[in-house]
């Protein structure tokens, strides 16, 4: 298991706004909730959560599609 530190508990303000949106941005990018929990130290419910409070548009299972080559 590779070293983290414990993420602190996020209080509504201006701190857990700034989060929520980075982690908007980087979702709207296409990094999964869990490369983004496993990068924040947070749970897989705590970054869907703030992703909600953050208005993200959540992809449906499975991702992003993956284009073939022709």
């Amino acid at each position: 298991m590779p070293n983290k530190t414990a993420a602190r508990r996020l209080t509504p303000g201006p701190d857990r706004d700034k989060v929520a949106e980075d982690l908007k941005k980087k979702y709207d990018s296409g990094a999964s909730i869990r490369a983004l929990a496993e990068e924040t130290g947070r749970s897989y419910g705590g970054v869907h959560r703030l992703l909600e409070d953050a208005g993200a548009t959540f992809r449906s299972r499975g991702g992003v599609p993956r284009r073939t080559e022709s």
